[in-house]
């Protein structure tokens, strides 16, 4: 792997356009100090008292973030509620410097939160909570869908790659639908020379003329429903293989601490980890890694150079503790000199 190739790319991330598309949620953390517990009048329930709150744009947002922080432009197509957590998330991704012109607004839905109250630890640290989600689970009406297509096409003509990121496992509750998924892998058809790219908790398998990126225990569950989550490597290889025939293009499947596997017509490439110490935080390391690829791409490194810049960045955001990290192209270069 030539390393310093890579790092010289790194020298242009504010070359590289990106529209991340898909799934949006605001990530709020509410900071509770329990010496500020008191007894609720109305109940006698311990009543929480939020001394600091801190809100960061998640999922397609932890993208955004990981880009803007290495220096790629992003725009941004998602759906939000025009609700307080819609103009929070707004507000979290301007803060950042992304584009949020192509959002779609649903006034009659609300926004994907992930709410996550942190208690402060007798040591100073803060241990999560019970997490509290606010979510649609009515089927997205059409209007909504076609808007997010229309956003899209109006869009790509700028950018050098589009990130689809795929989070819900409930089919027709989040922005990709089968509706939108279709209509995404037609516009990839169409346009050959960009890179589109998809990551998806549970729908990977659906995508077509589209990369794809999953875990370990994602792909077995795609491709061999019912078997033990614990496969051979044999297993992995094979089912990597079936994925990377099935949607027509590369497929980048991660094995955690063990790195990541590529599957490129018909071959298969290891690409290693890198090797970290101390306590770790894997909240957002695969968002870390979807950026990292596909900044990579764009700035013309091969898919093994790309699919190792995403593992770079990913061990640099795990080691940020109780917040989904990013990570500079300083310090990637930094831990590139370094080797694994």
């Amino acid at each position: 792997m030539d390393m310093d190739r890579i790092i010289a790319a790194l020298g242009r991330t504010q070359d590289a356009r990106i529209i991340v598309f898909g799934d949006y949620c605001l990530d709020k953390y509410l900071y509770i100090d329990p010496k500020r517990d008191e007894p609720s009048v109305e109940t006698g329930l311990t009543a929480y008292q939020v001394h600091r709150k801190q809100m960061y744009a998640g999922v397609g947002g932890t993208i955004t973030n990981n880009l803007r922080a290495l220096g790629a432009q992003v725009r941004c197509i998602g759906a939000i509620g025009c609700d307080g957590e819609g103009f929070e998330l707004k507000q979290a991704l301007t803060k950042v410097g992304a584009d949020i012109r192509y959002m779609v607004e649903m006034p009659d839905r609300c926004t994907n939160t992930y709410t996550k109250p942190m208690r402060k630890q007798p040591d100073g640290s803060y241990q999560e909570m019970e997490r509290l989600d606010f979510r649609d689970f009515s089927p997205m009406p059409q209007k909504y869908k076609d808007a997010l297509v229309q956003a899209l096409r109006e869009a790509i003509d700028w950018a050098d790659g589009v990130i689809i990121t795929d989070q819900f496992v409930q089919e027709d509750s989040g922005v990709l639908t089968p509706f939108v998924r279709e209509a995404v892998c037609a516009l990839a058809k169409e346009r050959p020379r960009q890179f589109f790219y998809a990551d998806s908790r549970a729908f990977i398998d659906a995508y077509r003329n589209v990369m794809v990126k999953c875990n370990n225990h994602e792909l077995l569950k795609a491709m061999r429903p019912g078997q033990a989550l614990e496969p051979t490597q044999a297993v992995l290889e094979a089912c990597g293989r079936e994925l990377c025939a099935r949607n027509g293009k590369t497929a980048f499947v991660t094995l955690g601490d063990k790195g990541s596997m590529i599957f490129d017509e018909g071959q298969v490439t290891a690409v290693p980890a890198f090797r970290v110490s101390g306590a770790i935080d894997i909240v957002g390391a695969g968002d870390a890694t979807n950026a990292g690829i596909m900044l990579g791409l764009c700035l013309g490194l091969k898919v093994e150079e790309a699919a190792l810049l995403g593992n770079c960045v990913s061990s640099i955001t795990i080691q940020q503790i109780g917040t989904t990290g990013t990570a500079s192209p300083q310090q990637v270069a930094r831990r590139l000199e370094g080797n694994l």
